[in-house]
């Protein structure tokens, strides 16, 4: 494994992009995330709602970079479906659904991070722009 180094020019080249309707991973960092299999990613999101999920084994770690989003967080999952995989298998360390109930409101703004533990159900919606960092941090036992 090599160390990789995400400089500040390439942050501030991804923040100035323009928006664009829905939910985008930004480039250069998607491309260079996804050949290294890095646990984090530059999210864009611009008036989206997203479904409910809760994951077993691993923790997000959101930083808000700009713009505002609210997330839902704790409570259950209503109708939550283990989440399918490509080849069709089921994976059940991650669920889906439309919504939670019970969940308590969080609103980020830039310069706010949020961490959420593994087993906790979790939503996100951005109305207007928002450029948020997820960081995925794998569950540890021990």
């Amino acid at each position: 494994m090599s160390a990789h180094v995400i400089r500040k020019g390439m942050i501030d080249e991804m923040l100035a992009l323009a928006p664009r309707q829905g939910k985008r991973l930004l480039e250069p960092l998607k491309d260079i995330s996804s050949k290294e299999k890095l646990p984090f990613n530059l999210l864009e999101e611009t008036n989206v709602s997203n479904d409910a999920e809760v994951h077993t084994h691993e923790a997000d770690l959101w930083y808000c970079l700009s713009g505002e989003v609210t997330f839902i967080c704790g409570g259950e999952l209503v109708h939550g479906i283990p989440r399918k995989l490509k080849d069709g298998t089921i994976d059940e360390r991650e669920w889906k659904a439309k919504e939670i109930r019970g969940g308590e409101a969080i609103i980020l703004k830039a310069g706010d991070w949020l961490h959420i533990p593994a087993g906790v159900p979790h939503q996100h919606r951005a109305v207007g722009t928002a450029k948020l960092i997820i960081i995925k941090v794998p569950s540890v036992s021990g």
